[in-house]
Order: structure tokens, then C-alpha cells, then sequence
């Protein structure tokens, strides 16, 4: 039997022996015990590592340096009351407590609190964070809107029950009262990012005309506090938010000197909550005076002009004649016409009325039957002159014998009645026994073409022309020229018009 010893000549077999058996889980309790007895609680500062956030609401992330690691846990009732959500690369200080984990041979530290190491670590991670939106754009001047001048609805995102909401309503009710709406909000802690972020949404998905006044101004306001305290209105949720709005939106956080993310984003920043309310309406008050000032302005400005056209206009009238100069002559001329038209209408009417009895006391019935009838007689005995041969001979000598009938008639005017109607009767049967109608009655027709003219010759015809034959009784027969007749070698001469009957007007010596 062999029997080794350490350096210090104890029996190392022996002590083997002497020690109890012990399983993984007891030895791992053991550990643990141990090592929470002598870390119980423990301040580290490092970078955090790689974050995981599991359903379950814990947080688990790595704490390093140049050299080493260990991990981290925060449960979730921790987690939720961080200002500032760790984030992979942010330097911070850790305090808690060392454990071990007996399913993975591992030791952690629980962490109680964490905050970022100094304002210096957050003010760096919260300028990366600003040149990375800004180079995104979101903060282009040309994205903002203009504030709406006199809002009917505001829409206020703040916390319910702090000083900062009744210091808005009334600062509000002093300068121009309105409807406002009150979106509540956790204004710091792990909450406020989400919560502000889905206020902001939730008034700009307000329908326009629905039940609910979709308000025309949205401000976002919290009192002042630590760059820790503000931290959620520097979350990347509540800026885009902000960017996606479409109602213009006021950002008031904290005081004058507090800047964040929101600020940048925004339509337009009030350095307090109360200046984001002097901002958002203006002084009623104010506004009526203005108006007085201007509606005064307007009335002067208007009397002036009217002023200025009286002016203008008795400086014109001056230059101008006076009406009756112009129209007096005219209106003189118009009188003296108007008198003689009248005086000439009366006369001329009297001349017409004249002359309307004495062609009344003309046309008498028995009067005009008995001309009518005069005038018949004379119109057949000029008829019984004219024989065919004589009306296709009519000549000047006709013509002087018919002048000298009208002649005849004119002289005989001077007769009596009996005489000029037995001088009419007279002539009336010269001319019916001159007719050629005479000469029908013995047997002779009368040929005429188609144009209505007497044919005297065969010369005259050429086979195929349409002919009329006229019998006694005025009757007629429709006929064709036969081969009989010999064609013209020279073209058709006209035929000569019908001649001119000159019969004397017998109403002349009336």
C-alpha cells in the first residue's frame, strides 16, 4: 500500500477516507449558500452586452469589461420600474446580488437597481440616437405644420393627477377657452414610452365628424425632473409617433432647459407646460381688440376714399355743362315736332277722309253694275273686231284706232248717260262680230303648237309636232304634225307675240 503526503507530511489517503459523500445538487445548494452568504450584495459597473427580453417580462443581459463577463437578470418587477431601459453598449452600474444557477453550473448577479454610469454615458447614448434620427430625417424643418391660430379641440397627453394639467386648463380658460381632451399617461418609468406613444396614435385615428371631435392640436406635456426621469419621451416609439402624426403636435417636457427627443420632432416646443397653453390658443381678449383696431381702421379708410371720390366727382361736375344747356335746344326742336306731327297727322287724315267719301259716293252698287255692265258691252264689241288674221297682223294702225277709242270715250264723257251706254252697247257688237270665234261657227278651226301659237302655214309644222285644234264652242282636239309636211331649212322663227289690246279704261270719264 502506497501511501502518498501533501508537502505538509498529512496523510492525503486518510483525509479521503474521512470525507462524506455529497450529490451534485447538495454540493450546487452548497455553493450557492456560500457564495450569497459572502455576495449579498455586491455594485458593479460595466457595459452592458447582448439584452433578451422573453415573454415572461424579465430581462436577461451580460455585464463586461476588457476582460471578463457575467451575466445578469432582472426580474420583472425591477424591470418595470427602470427609467432607463438597458440597451446593448450602454456603460451602467449595477447593483444586486451574486447567485449561482445550479442547472448550467453558472453564477449571476440578480440586479436590484440599474442606472446608467453618470449623466456623461446617457447624454452619449442619447446624441447617437439623435444624429441617427436626424440623419433619417425626422427632424426636417419642412416636416413641421403650422399651428392651427384658434384650435376648436385640444388634445392634452400628460398625467391625469399632477400639477401640470391644471395648470394648462387654466391658463386655457384665461386666454381662450376651448373643448380639450385628456389622454392619461404614465409620465415616467417603464410605462411612459409606450403609453405616450399610443395616446399620440390614438388622437390622430380620430375620424373627422365622428361622435368623438377630433381635436386640431395635440400637446404632450410633463414637469421637469432628471435626465432618468424624462427618459421615456427619448424612447424611439414615442418619436416616431410623433412623426407619424398628423395633427400638429406642442411638446412641453420639464423646463426651459430640458431638451429631448420629442422636442426635436415636434411641430413646434414650449419650454413649460404653461407656454405650450400660451402657444397653443391666443389672448381672446387680445383678439377683439384687434379686430376693433382694425374694423375702426376699415371704416376710417373707407370714409377717406369716399371723401377723396365726393372730391373727385365736384371737381368733374364743375368741368361739365349744365343738363339744360345740353338738351334745351333739343327739347325745344322735340316740342315744335310734336306739335306739327300732330297738326299734320290731322290734316292728312282729313285729306284721306275726303278722299274716301268721295270714292264711296263712286262705288255705289247700282253705279258699279251699271259700269260693269257698260264695260262688258264695250269689251265685246272690241272683241268682235279682232278676226284671226287680224290678230296676227296687229300694227300701229290698231293701236291709233284703239287711242282713238279711248279718245272717243274720253269726249263722250261729256255725253249723258243713255248716250255713253249706247255707244258702249255699240261697240260691244263690233267686236263680237269681228271675233274670230264668228268664223268658227261657220266650219274654220283654229291651229296652234305646243307654245300656244296659231300656225297660219304648213310651212310652220314639221312631223311630230304636237298641234291644237280648236272647233267652235271652244273646244279642242290634241293632235301630231304627219309626214305630210315639209321639214324647215331654216330654224324656227319666233312667232309673234300676241298683240297688245289697248282697252280704253271706261271708267275714266267717271
Amino acid at each position: 500500500m502506497v501511501i502518498d503526503r501533501d508537502d505538509d507530511g498529512e496523510d492525503e489517503g486518510e483525509d479521503q477516507g474521512n470525507l462524506s459523500e455529497q450529490s451534485v445538487t447538495e454540493l450546487s445548494n452548497a455553493i450557492k449558500r456560500t457564495v450569497e452568504d459572502r455576495f449579498g450584495l455586491v455594485r458593479v459597473r460595466g457595459e452592458i452586452g447582448r439584452v433578451s427580453r422573453p415573454r415572461s417580462g424579465h430581462v436577461y443581459l451580460s455585464l463586461k469589461d476588457e476582460k471578463s463577463v457575467i451575466d445578469g437578470v432582472l426580474w420583472k418587477g425591477v424591470a418595470s420600474r427602470l427609467a432607463v431601459q438597458p440597451e446593448e453598449g450602454m456603460e451602467v452600474v449595477a447593483t444586486g446580488r451574486l447567485t449561482t444557477f445550479g442547472g448550467q453550473s453558472k453564477y449571476q448577479i440578480v440586479v436590484d437597481h440599474l442606472a446608467p454610469a453618470g449623466a456623461g454615458a446617457l447624454m452619449a447614448m442619447l446624441d447617437a440616437r439623435r444624429r441617427a434620427m436626424e440623419a433619417e430625417g425626422l427632424f426636417a424643418r419642412d416636416r413641421k405644420r403650422a399651428i392651427p391660430l384658434i384650435p376648436r379641440t385640444i388634445g392634452i397627453v400628460t398625467s391625469p393627477s399632477g400639477a401640470v394639467i391644471r395648470d394648462i386648463l387654466h391658463r386655457l380658460s384665461e386666454r381662450f377657452p376651448c373643448n380639450v381632451l385628456v389622454w392619461p399617461v404614465a409620465v415616467q418609468g417603464k410605462s411612459c414610452a409606450p403609453e405616450v406613444s399610443a395616446a399620440i396614435r390614438g388622437f390622430d385615428a380620430i375620424a373627422p365628424g365622428g361622435p368623438l371631435a377630433r381635436p386640431d392640436l395635440l400637446i404632450v406635456a410633463r414637469g421637469g425632473g432628471s435626465l432618468e426621469d424624462l427618459w421615456g419621451f427619448n424612447e424611439e416609439a414615442v418619436v416616431r409617433a410623433a412623426a407619424d402624426c398628423r395633427i400638429p403636435l406642442i411638446s412641453a417636457i420639464g423646463h426651459e432647459t430640458d431638451v429631448t427627443l420629442l422636442d426635436h420632432v415636434a411641430d413646434l416646443r414650449a419650454p413649460t407646460p404653461t407656454g405650450a397653453a400660451e402657444k397653443a390658443v391666443p389672448v381672446r381678449t387680445d383678439l377683439l381688440a384687434a379686430l376693433a383696431e382694425r374694423r375702426g381702421r376699415r371704416l376710417r379708410g373707407m370714409e377717406r376714399y369716399l371723401a377723396r371720390l365726393r372730391e373727385r366727382s365736384g371737381q368733374a361736375a364743375r368741368l361739365l355743362p349744365r343738363p339744360d344747356a345740353l338738351i334745351g335746344d333739343r327739347r325745344q326742336r322735340l316740342d315744335f315736332a310734336g306739335q306739327s306731327l300732330a297738326r299734320g297727322l290731322r290734316e292728312r287724315l282729313d285729306r284721306h277722309r275726303r278722299a274716301m267719301a268721295e270714292s264711296a259716293a263712286r262705288l255705289r252698287p247700282a253705279t258699279m253694275q251699271a259700269r260693269l255692265r257698260e264695260a262688258e258691252r264695250g269689251l265685246r264689241t272690241v272683241a268682235a273686231r279682232l278676226s284671226p288674221g287680224r290678230l296676227s297682223r296687229m300694227t300701229t294702225e290698231r293701236r291709233e284706232r284703239l287711242r282713238n277709242l279711248e279718245a272717243a270715250l274720253g269726249r263722250a264723257g261729256n255725253l249723258s248717260l243713255t248716250r255713253r251706254r249706247d255707244r258702249l252697247a255699240g261697240l260691244t257688237r263690233t267686236i263680237e262680230a269681228l271675233s274670230y270665234r264668228r268664223i268658227l261657227d261657220r266650219g274654220f278651226a283654229v291651229v296652234r303648237d305646243d307654245e300656244g301659237r296659231v300656225v297660219s302655214a304648213a310651212d310652220g309644222v314639221t312631223p311630230g309636232d304636237a298641234l291644237s285644234i280648236e272647233f267652235a264652242g271652244s273646244k279642242r282636239l290634241d293632235a301630231v304634225a304627219g309626214k305630210g309636211g315639209r321639214p324647215r331649212p331654216r330654224p324656227r322663227k319666233p312667232a309673234p307675240a300676241k298683240a297688245d289690246i289697248d282697252v280704253p279704261d271706261l271708267f275714266d270719264d267717271f
